[in-house]
């Protein structure tokens, strides 16, 4: 067996967020010289169950393997013709996490550092597309690059979100977002403090709100920017009762 080659493979399970556990069979099947095999891994996520299942193969000369891909489902027990299949191709050890596909199954959009044929990096938006399929009956996935021009930290700047106050939460926030999870955030309205799930939304350059039960909510009554949100708080303090008196000297000053 091929030491490094098995090391390699085992740094990708690792960062590819599929741990260790794997490792024994791993080896076990290199060691065997088996030209082409899978092994079986399962994950919850949200109280959900994703499984998946990582594809090795042999290379000409059965010394080197190869990780190429894996295939995700996320089934629905009571409702099968929910479940949702896809395949995650992987590219020298690099690609789309366990936890990433998770969150793109689950509808959201994942920021990765990409590589375009020339070998240069650069930064996008994935999603996937449920409208268009690849012939292998796979979603293609819907790339939304830098110069696309949506900027989630322009999107929620002043918004009242209380976790960008601190630099460490801020990080970890937006760490999250890009990562495609549905983070909770704090919104500062009028005074008291509301939690709420933030998600990324790419296509419309903005980000999409949920209550605690994941239910969509409008994101226009909850994130307003603050001077407006303060605008409309000093006029609801403002006295009533100076509003007739303000009108009485306007018809005052036009009857001179």
């Amino acid at each position: 067996m091929n030491e490094q080659n098995s090391e390699f493979l085992k740094k990708s399970l690792l960062n590819l967020g599929f741990g260790d556990k794997l490792n024994g069979e791993l080896d076990k099947e290199m060691e065997a010289k088996t030209p082409e095999f899978t092994l079986d891994m399962q994950h919850e996520f949200n109280q959900k169950t994703i499984d998946y299942t990582l594809h090795f193969k042999a290379g000409d000369n059965q010394d080197m393997y190869f990780f190429n891909k894996y295939d995700a489902k996320i089934s629905h027990k009571d409702d099968p013709s929910k479940d949702v299949n896809q395949s995650f191709f992987i590219n020298k050890g690099s690609g789309i996490t366990a936890k990433e596909a998770f969150n793109l199954m689950e509808g959201r959009a994942v920021h990765k550092q990409l590589y375009n044929l020339e070998g240069h990096k650069y930064q996008a938006w994935l999603q996937l597309d449920d409208k268009n399929l690849t012939d292998n009956g796979n979603k293609k996935i819907k790339h939304y690059h830098e110069n696309y021009g949506y900027d989630i930290d322009k999107v929620i700047a002043g918004k009242g979100i209380k976790e960008l106050d601190d630099p460490k939460s801020k990080e970890d926030l937006m760490r999250s977002l890009r990562k495609g999870n549905a983070q909770q955030v704090t919104v500062d309205r009028d005074g008291s403090e509301q939690k709420y799930f933030m998600t990324a939304n790419p296509q419309y350059k903005t980000v999409d709100l949920y209550d605690h039960q994941m239910k969509k909510i409008k994101r226009e009554e909850i994130l307003q920017p603050e001077q407006k949100a303060t605008k409309t708080l000093k006029q609801r303090e403002q006295p009533t009762e100076d509003l007739p008196k303000k009108k009485q000297s306007r018809k005052a000053k036009m009857k001179v």
